[in-house]
Formats: structure tokens, C-alpha cells, sequence
């Protein structure tokens, strides 16, 4: 029988809620969305209810549990075990998906990196032991896959080192990702910070039929939103054609929230959902919420005005959606696929599909892999020859293992698919592609949900495009990207033209899921006599020493580190691939600092100016170079610095190498947290044409920093080589608290 997690702490969840959101309706007189319900159900001090205005207010929250993956665990644990706490306050798991490297194929995968990432996973199942945290070994799945088929449940919330956590709203739960000292904060018990999100409605009407799949909803999203439109904002679905739309299918549209820049995204709970707690064995969480199922969804005035309770309303029609595919390079060029061929003949794109690629964290359901395979089975009862190379990683042992049962896995094999291991794989840069030249221009189709430049293989010349998994099979049959399924034909073997059938498949297993070792290993009952394994002089993992505090003084002097040009992600911040085995290791992990940011004196990546020498060097040689001389820098960038993953390393690599502040256009949501949680001034321009004022050998001042307080703006003062200076004021976010996390030197020096 499958065990059934945290039963107690869901039914004590949902009990509280008649409560709870009656205060809250009386205090703010007037109907609730969804969001709102869950959030106030969740206040950390129910006594300091309050009406809490939208992207202004800091709020503090009691979130129900922690998921953490093996890639930023490692320091959130790190950063956990200077917390003096004996076991987390709250329900914690860690999941080892994102370290196995895809090659070969599952099995021998998954072996190699059982071996090679020893250290680590002895390190994270020793201290997950110790403080009661569950372990999902390799192999077990993708977090979010894990999290959703055994901890996510309606009205719950959650926080995750992830940046697809809210992949869970899928379910009915605000879930968000944060970096790892937000996670040490829930799990030590402390208040969690969040700005209260603004709400954007999305109004789903009709039913999705054909080609098109809850994939498209949110690729149609990211084109109407780009990928900072949804900043400090929880986007809320409703509307009939929710109904309509699987758990799973739920999830995925949620889980690619975090390309628009959302702080998450929520479902209302539904039939749909209650039918895949009873599936994966959670019955009497399915009973609990339909005890309650009435403040699990917006209050119907809400459904039938939108337009006064959220922020802003996008309508969709699922009736009329086309399949969509976006891309290159981000994830917001969204076209529908009517368009795409047009688009791919101007562009000069490569038109040969060489490689299509299903699953992650976004696409990797049991209803995911039985429409890919429907259309995979086509191929070989119509006698189409397979033209590109095809791999799949599937979410979860359980999806695997049932796929496996039921044929799918042998439907998608015949087509020349190799099973991958239950992880990230190519998604997050662990794919050791073989190919010819690794810098040759080529397409590739994934069913993920980032597609930024080098980050599936490596090659800043790999186009890669976004769309669902039974889209990406098609592509994958036909070999090119200007093949529209929906129209076009193809030439079989004996010289036929066919075409294909639109896509089917089950949202659940007919036969229920099935599983042998789902790969969860539970905490020891007492954790004090474990020793957690660090190896000394390891070059993967590191104990942690805390950073200086602020020593009272204004920033004089500061080197200009890097002016940022265009697109800077976490990426191009701190690069995954082959730097995920140094996670553990803040000292090895900051020589990939900036590495991938573009300097916009000279458009080359990792190439700047040393002021002491005039040479130029590595970023991260240039930044050890000023430390040396016990000088600190400074790094400028434009739009939404720090889009993309969760990873804190981004933050915690320029304050380990005494960059003091980043002065961006814009910001993204979790990046501009981790920076402020660890001690860097995340500031912004108040007239972003001051980015232009700012020369590469120029030094940086900023002051008023001796009477830094919320909503005062800080000056930036520049000094010329020419002797000239210019100043400008930079803007802030931070309150009072965030202050004092400054002042401490970081946020975890504040707690302790």
C-alpha cells in the first residue's frame, strides 16, 4: 500500500480554513480569489491580519513544507547546518535529479553517476537523516514530478530551492520557488518574507481539442506576458475550461509560470484534481479537500467579475488554441504553429530538426508520455521513416514503471527513442551530446521550459524550440521544423503521402500507476549521533564560513566588475552543466562567475577589463584580483537581471568574491531576494539611461548607505579616468528587515 505523506498536517491544513478565511473576508468586506485565500490561510502571525496592498506590502508567512533538488540543496543544507536546529520545523525533502548527466541511456547513467557523485549524495542523505528530512535517491525522479504525485495538495503551500516549484499549483497550491536561505528560513522555523504578490487573472474558457495541449496555454501565455510580465505577480486560472484541463496538464502550465517571471501560478481545486489524489493513492486527502472545496476556488463573485478583484485579466479560448512552438534562445517568442513556418524561412533558422527531446519537469506525466506515444505509433503503421534523434526522460520511477508496463516506453522506442534516467538531463545542460562540431548551427525541439543559449548542450548555436511532447514527436518523425502536423504530409517508405492523426491518450493509467522502489529513503527516528559526510579537503562540498558584516561605511571606490549587455540570466550568473558538481563548494563554484555575461565594451563573454594592470581577464580572476587588493566591485546590468533558475550561487558568487552591489535596469523576482539574503546591494536605476553614463575604468561610488532606509535612494557617484565625475540615484526595494540582513553581513548571520 502507498504511503500516504503528512496526512495529519493536510487535515490540520484544511480544518483551519472555515476560520481563518472568514477573519479574512470580515476584515477586507469584500469576496476572494484563490490566491488570497491560500495566502491568508498561511500568515505566520494570524494576529497580524491586516489588508495587505499588492506588490507593496512584505508579508509574513507559515509555509507547510520545504522540497529541495540535490543541485542547491547542498547549500541550502549547508547553510541549514549553521541554523543550530536539531530537525526542521517543517516537512523537508530533498530529490537527487539533477546531477545525472544523460548519454547513454537510463541504466548506465544513472550508474555512472551514482559513482561519480558519491561524495555528494553521501553528504545529502547523511544530513537529510540527521534533521529529518525524506531522501529521493537517483533516479527516483524530477522534484517536481516527485512533489506532485506525493506531497502536493490543494490549499497547501510550499516553498522549494527551484524555480519550477510552482509546478505543484497545478494541484491547487501556491507553491514558490526561492533560494536556499529563503528554504533555511522555513526549516528553522522563522517567518518567511514575501511581498504580497499582485493577481493576474487568466480566464480559460472552451475545451482544448486536436494538436493542441495544456502545453500551449502557457506558451501562448509567455507571448502575451514576455518574460518579466508576471514579476511579483501569483497569475490565478479560472474560468470554466479549467475543468477541463488533467492535474498533470495543470501542472505543466503552472510549472513554465517561472518563464514569465511569476511568482507562481494556481489552479482552483476540481474534480480533475481530486481524481489524481485517488490515483496516486491519496483518497483521504481527495476527502479532506472536498470537505472544504469551497475555499479552495475563487469566490464565485470573483469568477463573474474578474476584472474588480485582479490586477489584470487575459482571457483564453481552449477551443480555439493552436499548438504553438517558441523560441530560439527565450522563452517568450511565442508562435503559433500556422505562423512558425513563415517565421523559420525569415529568420534563416536551420530547418533541419536533428534532435527532439521529451520529458523534465515540465512535460514528463503519464498523460505526457501516452499522447507522445500515440502519434509515435503512427510512424510505424504508416511506414514513416523517423528522421531525427529522440530521447526521453521520464518524471518519475512511478511514471516510468507504469509507462513501461503499459507499452508506452516500447511505442516510443520503435521510433529510435532512447529511454533516459528519471532526471533533468538535457533540460538543465546534463547532456553529454555526441555531435560533429559542438559549435555548428542546428534545431532542436524539447518539450521543456527554458531554451536559453547553450543551455541544453552547450553550443551558443543550437536553436532550441519549446512545444509539447506530442508535438516534439511529430517534429521528430518529419526531421523539420517547417512541418505542420495539423496540415502537412508526409512521404511514408513506399513512397505514400500520409498524414498523421491528431494526438490521444490517458490522463491516468487505465490499469492505476504501479511502482516497485518509488527510491524514498526516510530520515533516521533520532538524527543526533549521525555525522553528516564531508570529506576533508573535498573538492565538492565545503563547510560554510559566515560572511563579514557590514562595516558602517559607505562603498568608495568600487571597481567596475562587468557592464552587462542584453540577456543575463542565472545561466549566464552561475552556468549549470559540468559546474553542477560544484554546488557544494562556494570557493570552486565562483570560478564560473559571470562567465556567460556579454561585456559590453568589447561583446565578449568573460572577457574584462582589469583596472590594476590593464589587462584582460576572467571574470571571476578579475574580481579574485580586487579582493586581493581589498577592493570591492560592482556589476551593471539591464532588463531582468538574474531571470531564470532559483539558484542562489548567483548571489552567493559575487558576495564571496567582494563584488558589493549590482546595479541593474530591472530585476528579476528570485534573484533580486537571493542577492539582498546574502549581503550584495541589489539596486536599480531610477533613470535607466544612467546605465549609458557608466564607462569600463571607471570607479564606483555609493553612499547615503549611513542612513539606508526603506524608500530612500541611494547615490551612485562615477569617476572618470578623464577626471570628470557624474552621480545618479539608484533605487532600492529594501524594508526594515532586509536592512538589518545587510547590515549583518547576510540574512543567515541575522537569524543566528
Amino acid at each position: 500500500m502507498k504511503q500516504v505523506f503528512d496526512l495529519d498536517l493536510v487535515k490540520k491544513v484544511h480544518l483551519s480554513y472555515p476560520d481563518k478565511i472568514s477573519r479574512a473576508k470580515a476584515l477586507l468586506q469584500r469576496p476572494m480569489t484563490l490566491s488570497e485565500k491560500i495566502l491568508y490561510a498561511h500568515l505566520f502571525d494570524a494576529d497580524q491580519l491586516a489588508n495587505f496592498e499588492r506588490g507593496v506590502d512584505y508579508v509574513n508567512f507559515a509555509p507547510d513544507r520545504v522540497a529541495m533538488q540535490d543541485a542547491t540543496a547542498q547549500m541550502a543544507l549547508l547553510q541549514f547546518m549553521n541554523a543550530g536546529r536539531a530537525k526542521t520545523a517543517v516537512p523537508s525533502t530533498v530529490h537527487c535529479d539533477h546531477l545525472i548527466a544523460a548519454e547513454v541511456n537510463a541504466k548506465v547513467d544513472t550508474a555512472f553517476a551514482e559513482n561519480s557523485n558519491r561524495e555528494v549524495y553521501d553528504f545529502l542523505r547523511s544530513v537529510s537523516s540527521k534533521y529529518g528530512i525524506g531522501f529521493w535517491k537517483p533516479g527516483a525522479g524530477i522534484i517536481h514530478q516527485v512533489v506532485l504525485e506525493n506531497y502536493a495538495f490543494p490549499g497547501g503551500m510550499m516553498v522549494g530551492t527551484d524555480s519550477h516549484t510552482p509546478n505543484a499549483g497545478g494541484m491547487g497550491m501556491i507553491a514558490i520557488g526561492v533560494g536556499g536561505a529563503d528554504a533555511v528560513d522555513v526549516m528553522a522555523g522563522m517567518p518567511w518574507e514575501l511581498k504580497m504578490p499582485k493577481l493576474i487573472g487568466v480566464k480559460l474558457t472552451g475545451k482544448l481539442n486536436g494538436w493542441a495541449s495544456p502545453k500551449d496555454v502557457i506558451l501562448k501565455l509567455a507571448g502575451i506576458l514576455t518574460v518579466k510580465g508576471g514579476t511579483n505577480a501569483i497569475i490565478e486560472y479560472f474560468g470554466d475550461g479549467t475543468a477541463s484541463l488533467s492535474a498533470t496538464g495543470k501542472a505543466t502550465i503552472c510549472n513554465m509560470g517561472a518563464e514569465v517571471g511569476a511568482t507562481t501560478s494556481v489552479f482552483p481545486y476540481d474534480v480533475k484534481i481530486a481524481e489524481y489524489l485517488t490515483a496516486t493513492g491519496r483518497e483521504e486527502i481527495a476527502a479532506s479537500a472536498n470537505a472544504i472545496a469551497e475555499y479552495l476556488q475563487p469566490d464565485a463573485e470573483v469568477v463573474s467579475a474578474p476584472e474588480k478583484y485582479y490586477d489584470r485579466v487575459i482571457e483564453i479560448d481552449l477551443s480555439t488554441l493552436e499548438p504553438y512552438i517558441n523560441g530560439p534562445f527565450t522563452p517568450d517568442a511565442a508562435f503559433p504553429i500556422s505562423e512558425f513556418v513563415k517565421i523559420v524561412k525569415e529568420k534563416g533558422y536551420p530547418q533541419k530538426m536533428e534532435v527532439g527531446l521529451i520529458g523534465s519537469c515540465t512535460n514528463s506525466s503519464y498523460e505526457d508520455m501516452s499522447r507522445a506515444a500515440s502519434v509515435a505509433r503512427q510512424a510505424a503503421a504508416k511506414n514513416i521513416e523517423v528522421k531525427a534523434e529522440y530521447l526521453i526522460n521520464p518524471g518519475s520511477e512511478q511514471v516510468r514503471y507504469t509507462a513501461q508496463r503499459d507499452g508506452i516506453l516500447s511505442d516510443l522506442e520503435s521510433i529510435g527513442g532512447v529511454v533516459m534516467a528519471n532526471a533533468c538531463g538535457p533540460c538543465i545542460g546534463q547532456w553529454k551530446r555526441k555531435t560533429d562540431n559542438p559549435e555548428r548551427p542546428n534545431s532542436i525541439v524539447t518539450s521543456f521550459n527554458r531554451n536559453f543559449a547553450k543551455r541544453n548542450d552547450g553550443n551558443p548555436n543550437t536553436y532550441a524550440f519549446v512545444a509539447s511532447p506530442e508535438l516534439t514527436t511529430a517534429l521528430s518523425i518529419s526531421g523539420d521544423l517547417c512541418f505542420n502536423p495539423l496540415t502537412d504530409t508526409l512521404v511514408n517508405k513506399l513512397g505514400q503521402e500520409v498524414k498523421l492523426d491528431p494526438p490521444t491518450g490517458d490522463e491516468l493509467p487505465v490499469k492505476g500507476y504501479a511502482v516497485e522502489d518509488a527510491g524514498y529513503i526516510a530520515p533516521a527516528a533520532d538524527g543526533a549521533s549521525i555525522d553528516v559526510a564531508i570529506a576533508p579537503g573535498s573538492e565538492r562540498l565545503q563547510k560554510l564560513e559566515p560572511f563579514k558584516a557590514w562595516d558602517g561605511k559607505n562603498y568608495e571606490d568600487l571597481r567596475l566588475l562587468i557592464k552587462a549587455k542584453g540577456k543575463c540570466t542565472t545561466d549566464h550568473i552561475s552556468m549549470a552543466g559540468p559546474w553542477l558538481k560544484y554546488r557544494g563548494h562556494l570557493e570552486n563554484i565562483s570560478d564560473n562567475l559571470l562567465m556567460g555575461a556579454i561585456n559590453f565594451f568589447n561583446d565578449q563573454a568573460n572577457a574584462v577589463l582589469n583596472t590594476l594592470d590593464g589587462s584582460y581577464d576572467k571574470v571571476s580572476s578579475v574580481a579574485k584580483a580586487y579582493k586581493k587588493q581589498g577592493i570591492g566591485s560592482i556589476v551593471v546590468a539591464e532588463e531582468n537581471y538574474g531571470e531564470g533558475s532559483s539558484r542562489e550561487h548567483a548571489a552567493m558568487e559575487p558576495r564571496f568574491l567582494n563584488v558589493k552591489a549590482i546595479i541593474a535596469k530591472s530585476f528579476a523576482r528570485i534573484h533580486e531576494t537571493n542577492l539582498k539574503k546574502q549581503g550584495v546591494l541589489a539596486l536599480t536605476f531610477a533613470d535607466k539611461a544612467d546605465y549609458d553614463k557608466i564607462r569600463e575604468n571607471d570607479q564606483i561610488s555609493v553612499t547615503g548607505l549611513d542612513s539606508f532606509t526603506p524608500g530612500k535612494n541611494l547615490l551612485i557617484t562615477l569617476k572618470h579616468s578623464d577626471g570628470t565625475t557624474e552621480s545618479f540615484e539608484a533605487l532600492h526595494t529594501y524594508n526594515e528587515l532586509q536592512i538589518e540582513w545587510f547590515k549583518a553581513g547576510c540574512a543567515l548571520n541575522f537569524m543566528e
